[in-house]
């Protein structure tokens, strides 16, 4: 078993009962799901919502129906005219509220509940891509050390599934889909902002190529998500950094079906842009 992810109580024999209203750890694990998966997903028949249901002692369909109440407070949802089921309880507002203040201790308690309950039910406590992302951690890195890295990892695999899903994995501008070419690209970067590291707001899913371009502030974007070169692009004389760049100059980015990028963390990346200029 990978070490546990941050502090988490005993899990109480009522944390997760099978009928009545939804307990607290229920509803952080269904957001938690929610955030990682595409909306149309969202339903009984799909092998991950019927996985997570057995775990949480709900029906698939309950959880199905859990999560789009969560997505009817979604302004993204809205905005594309989903309104979900519009039944969100205050508790759902409630568990809304606290990821968006704490992204990072959300995520790595929900990952250290889901451990809890695979381990109770003689499951693999990791899931693939969590097992994927910790596994060429060195073995000579031991303890504390260890422990550390793979909360990285944890956060930094929550953080790509939230952005990648929500973009439905495709790049937001070339449309590129081959997931070993996706990268979930921080507006404002990992080391300048704890708070919203894992904000699913704070990502945009790009190929390799747009990702490191955007990264070196070669390009930004408006409030209202068109491209913007920098002078270095738009001035440029190399003729491929011509033809991949010139083209997008004021196309609108695709946005994602959940959690569009916040404007004042695009805002923050612009003005990078143009005081690097």
């Amino acid at each position: 078993m990978f070490p546990a992810m941050t502090n988490v109580p005993a899990i109480s024999k009522d944390a997760f009962a099978s009928s009545g209203n939804w307990t607290r750890e229920q509803t952080k694990l269904a957001f938690h799901f929610y955030c990682q998966t595409p909306f149309g997903k969202l339903h009984g028949r799909n092998p991950d919502v019927i996985a997570l249901a057995s775990l949480l002692n709900r029906t698939p369909d309950a959880l199905a129906m859990k999560c789009c109440n969560i997505a009817s407070l979604d302004p993204a949802m809205g905005a594309r005219g989903v309104a979900g089921l519009g039944n969100a309880s205050s508790l759902d507002r409630q568990i809304w509220g606290e990821f968006h203040s704490d992204w990072e201790a959300l995520a790595l308690e929900c990952e250290a509940l889901l451990e809890a309950l695979r381990a109770q039910y003689a499951q693999p406590v990791r899931d693939a891509e969590i097992a994927e992302a910790v596994e060429d951690i060195s073995r000579d890195f031991v303890g504390e050390t260890r422990a550390a890295m793979v909360k990285v990892r944890v956060k930094q695999a929550f953080f790509r599934r939230s952005v990648l899903s929500g973009y439905h994995y495709r790049c937001c501008i070339s449309g590129v889909s081959d997931s070993r070419l996706l990268v979930a690209s921080h507006i404002v970067p990992w080391r300048d902002d704890v708070a919203i590291r894992l904000h699913p707001g704070n990502g945009l899913c790009l190929s390799a190529l747009h990702d490191k371009a955007f990264d070196s502030y070669l390009f930004s974007l408006t409030d209202d998500y068109r491209i913007v070169l920098s002078a270095a692009l738009e001035n440029t004389k190399d003729s491929f950094l011509r033809e991949a760049f010139h083209p997008i100059s004021d196309r609108r980015i695709e946005l994602p079906e959940r959690f569009i990028p916040e404007v004042g963390f695009v805002q923050r990346h612009r003005e990078r842009m143009l005081v690097s200029a």
